[in-house]
Order: structure tokens, then sequence, then C-alpha cells
């Protein structure tokens, strides 16, 4: 079998590339694979360190604001835009697929779009609660779509697709330890442990909040274990403010660093989780049983992290706050109520569970099934 897979841009949607390639991979040890992907987008690194091979193609996508760098930006898109069916056909032509998928991004338009034009079977896998642009219009042109969440179908044509719900694959490392084992490689005890983190860079908002309120649960010996990530943009204030407090970075109820790379160890630890709510995050969070606070950020294409919360919201798993309604005083209000609530907290635990699909990989490979017998059916 040869897979076509095209994504690009974000993180959120290069992961869920990476780990629909190593699903079919697990089935179809012999299939050979090529992604597409931007020139210098995260995929240019990410793909090739992950052992895959890519072909690049220049898109770009275009700014609503107007101003004299954003029409730039646009005549530039415009020029990539008249160019990419003919990279996007070369592609195809050289590699051949039996199928394609996208994962969303700039570049899957053009990539899945001339794929499905010259009759491969194609698909698409949305991550997130409110659908991409990019995915929005291919949904129409390919043979499935594949969907994190049922919601998704409130912003979508949904009489113009066949389409299953999949759910997101989420890292295989989780749920690979006990809370207790968790804790004890963390070096803590089994009182009530937060894990805060606003992603590899940061969030500035979530940062400030917890500085306050590793403040507030320290100063009033409160028993609390707490594993904060600062991230990128955290590094120069976040480890100040917290000498300024006479706080440790670390002892045995605190772990605080600029990234998680025991995300899995963390999880399994964490009553309680507070960060924000891109769709591989929610996923975790779901297949880990988690009581939440999510802050979705604001900054995001079509608030698309706000719809992901409020469906953990909806389900009684997760406290929404959004980021213009933050203060110190309403999160540290949230916390100390959960804190002394674990009944509650259980009780949003097994709602974060029941929102977990466990045979997502299956999923997936069904529709990977269906693609592939088409193809051959062709041939």
């Amino acid at each position: 079998m040869k897979v076509l897979i095209a994504c690009g841009g974000t993180g959120g949607h290069i992961n869920p590339g990476l780990a629909i390639a190593d699903i079919i991979k697990s089935k179809y040890p012999d299939a050979e694979f090529l992604f597409a992907g931007t020139p210098k987008g995260m995929e240019s690194k990410l793909i090739p360190k992950a052992g895959y091979k890519i072909e690049t193609i220049k898109v770009a996508g275009f700014q609503r604001k107007i101003s004299l760098e954003n029409i730039g930006r646009n005549i530039k898109a415009v020029t990539y835009l008249a160019m990419s069916g003919k990279r996007a056909r070369e592609i195809i032509t050289n590699f051949k697929p039996d199928i394609a998928i996208g994962t969303g991004g700039y570049a899957a338009g053009p990539v899945i779009r001339k794929a499905a034009k010259m009759g491969i079977p194609s698909a698409i896998h949305e991550q997130n609660a409110y659908p991409g642009v990019t995915n929005k219009l291919l949904a129409k042109e390919v043979d499935y779509v594949m969907l994190t969440v049922i919601e998704a179908l409130d912003f979508m044509d949904k009489d113009k697709f066949e389409y299953s719900v999949t759910g997101l694959p989420v890292r295989s490392n989780i749920n690979t330890v006990t809370k207790s084992e968790a804790r004890k490689k963390l070096g803590f005890n089994n009182d009530f442990t937060i894990l805060s983190f606003g992603g590899s860079l940061g969030a500035g908002c979530i940062n400030d909040t917890m500085t306050e309120t590793i403040k507030w649960h320290t100063k009033n010996n409160l028993r609390i274990n707490h594993i904060h990530g600062y991230g990128g943009m955290g590094k120069d204030t976040f480890p100040k403010a917290m000498e300024d407090a006479g706080i440790p970075m670390k002892n045995n109820r605190l772990r605080i660093t600029e990234y998680i790379n025991d995300m899995n160890v963390c999880l399994a630890a964490a009553d309680l989780v507070i960060c924000r709510s891109g769709a591989s995050t929610l996923a975790e969070l779901e297949a880990a049983g988690k009581a939440s606070i999510l802050i979705p950020s604001p900054i995001v294409a079509g608030n698309h992290q706000y719809h992901n919360a409020m469906v953990l919201g909806k389900a009684g798993a997760a406290v929404v706050i959004e980021q213009k309604d933050v203060t110190n005083e309403k999160i540290i209000s949230e916390i100390e109520r959960l804190y002394n609530d674990p009944d509650t907290v259980q009780v949003m635990s097994d709602s974060a569970s029941k929102l977990h699909l466990n045979d997502t990989n299956k999923r997936i490979l069904d529709v990977v099934d269906k693609l592939y017998k088409k193809s051959q059916d062709k041939k």
C-alpha cells in the first residue's frame, strides 16, 4: 500500500498525520508513506525526524485584516495558489499513491483536492469540534471524513459526505503508569495533585494565574502537589517570580519546569489539570480520565479551542473559563472548591473517561481499509 498524507502548519495537524501513519503501519508493515507539507512549516522538520519522507509544496493562508504587509502576503498567497495545482499533481504522479489522507493545514488543501480529482480514494481527519477552513472545503470532495467529535458536524454540510467518528489518536504511553506509581516517580505523596501547562511555548495567562495559585497553596500550607510547565515564553519571568516569592522550583510538593518531557507520568499523577484546549490535549485528558479547568486560547482560527473545551464542559468533565473572564481569584476559587470536593473531581474524571473512544485505531483502520479496497477495485 502506498499512502500519501498531507498536513502542516501546527503540531495539531502534523501529529495526527504521523499517528495515522503509525496506525496504518501496525496493520500494513510494508506500506510506503509520503507526506506533503510546506517547506518552512514545522512539518519540514518533524516528519523527517519521525522517519518519514516529505515533499514540499508552497502554500500560504490569506490575511483578512487590511494592511500593506498583509496585501503583500495575500499577493504571495495568490501566486502560491496558482502554482499549487501543478505541484500537487507532480507529487501525486511521481509517488502514485493508492490512498490519500489529509489532516488539516494549508498544504492539505491543494494536495488532497488534486488527489480526489485524479480519482485517488481520499479522506480527511478533522481534529477539532469547530472544523478548519481547509477541511470544510475538502469534505465535499473526498470519499470519507473522519471526525474527532460528532459536534463538528454542526458546522459542516453533512449531507455532502460520508463520515465516521474515529476520535483522535493519543500517544501510546498514556495510561502506562498508575497514579500512585507516577506520584512516587515525581517524589510526591498521595495528596491532591495539580498539573498545569500552556504547551511547549507556554501561555502568559496560565503562567500569570499559576504564579498566584502556587503562592496561595504554598503560603497556606495546603496539602497540594503541583506540577507546572511554564514553556518558552515564561522562561525569563516564571523562575524569577518564584524566586521573588521565596518558593523553590522543586521540592516534595512542587515541580516547576520550562517543558514537561514526561507528560504521561505527570498526567497519571494529576487529580486536576489546568491547560488550554487543543484537540490532542483534550484527547489525552479523556484517555487518562482527568478532571480539568480549561482556558481556551482566544487567538486560534474560528475560536476552535472554545468549541473543543465545551464538548468536555457540557459533559461535566471540565470547568471552562474563557481567557477574558480569567482572574486569579476565580481560578483559585475553582481549585479550592475542587480541592475540598473529591467526589466532584471523581465525577468529572469519570465523565472525561466516558468521552474517550478506546478503539480509535480500529476506527481509523476501517476507513483506511475502505479506501484501499476502493483503490484496488479500480485497478
